[in-house]
């Protein structure tokens, strides 16, 4: 009988990707969704994407809530743990974002070490090692690397995420499991959406193609492609050299001119909506006071943090995808599911 897998967040972008490439390898899947009313929204999704969902079964499951976990864990040979919030715009209550996050990475991971899984992967982010540092680092991120909680930039979501990787660690030290753990720490995930519902990242994409953007902030990001992300996420499951490690996963860095360039030379039907300059600074800070998103990530101007990646790429065995194809593979679903 095939191994056990128990995927939190299955119904997520990279959830849905990840239970694609678990299925694609021969694993059982057991996904959590918040509600089983998702359930058949998931399995339809994955069906129409190529996956054999005759190894799909679903658990409900709540980062706040105890009910289910222990029941989830039982019989699973490993826990994927993806469920996580994720938002553009900063709630005012950053606990609505911590408290699932770090709550949820807890109960995930005791219901594992309950069950006695084999290994636990983490879907964490470059948000636990690359903020709150000085804004003018030229050095590369790497896997040593932690957020600093006290430092300038720290939004509610970066303070989520490096909390939350924090707290599986210490639970995994405790347990004298730390090899039994591996965290996935991903920048911008970009590429191909499984359906209508585009989540956070692309939605980026959309206001740049349907020309809510005319000029845009001197923004910058590491992206990777979430196919890689899932092969990583696969692979780390049974890989030796993975046990207690951290993969910092980015593919290139590119500002948001520079997407918006890739997506005229690419998308030419789109190419009058594309912005074609930059804003000035001053002219960002002063509209943030009118525009919620914007003012959440004003730390966010002119800084560019990159992300040493060598270790993603041989736990892969191959080249990361590249993030022009990442950026392109996001507007062709949207494209095609009519979202822009």
């Amino acid at each position: 009988m095939p191994d056990r897998v128990l995927l939190t967040g299955v119904s997520g972008f990279l959830g849905g990707h990840v239970a694609s490439a678990l299925l694609a390898a021969g694993y059982q899947v057991r996904g959590s969704v918040r509600n089983l009313v998702k359930a058949d929204k998931v399995r339809e999704t994955l069906t129409k994407a190529g996956a054999d969902v005759s190894r799909l079964e679903f658990v409900a499951l709540d980062l706040l809530k105890d009910d289910g976990w222990d029941a989830a864990a039982e019989g699973c040979r490993f826990l994927l743990h993806t469920a996580s919030p994720f938002v553009l715009q900063m709630p005012a209550d950053k606990m609505e974002l911590i408290r699932p996050a770090t709550e949820g990475t807890q109960r995930a991971l005791n219901a594992g070490l309950k069950a006695g899984v084999e290994r636990i992967v983490l879907t964490s982010s470059m948000a636990a090692i690359a903020y709150g540092h000085d804004r003018g680092r030229a050095a590369p991120f790497t896997a040593a690397d932690w957020t600093n909680l006290e430092g300038r930039g720290v939004t509610a979501y970066v303070e989520s995420k490096t909390r939350a990787e924090r707290r599986a660690w210490e639970i995994m030290k405790a347990a004298g499991r730390t090899d039994g753990l591996t965290t996935i720490n991903p920048s911008g995930i970009f590429g191909p959406l499984l359906d209508e519902d585009p989540g956070t990242s692309a939605q980026i994409v959309i206001r740049l193609l349907n020309g809510g953007m005319p000029a845009v902030p001197r923004f910058n990001f590491a992206i990777i492609d979430v196919r890689d992300v899932a092969a990583a996420h696969v692979a780390a499951l049974t890989a030796a050299s993975a046990g207690g490690q951290r993969f910092p996963m980015g593919e290139q860095n590119l500002s948001l001119r520079q997407c918006a360039e890739i997506l005229r030379r690419r998308f030419p039907a789109y190419a009058r909506k594309l912005p074609r300059f930059e804003l000035p600074d001053w002219f960002v800070r002063v509209y943030a006071l009118f525009d919620a998103d914007l003012r959440g990530n004003l730390g966010e101007l002119g800084v560019v943090r990159r992300m040493i990646s060598s270790d993603a790429v041989a736990l892969l065995g191959r080249p990361l995808i590249p993030a022009e194809d990442a950026i392109v593979a996001t507007a062709e679903s949207l494209i095609a599911f009519k979202l822009v």
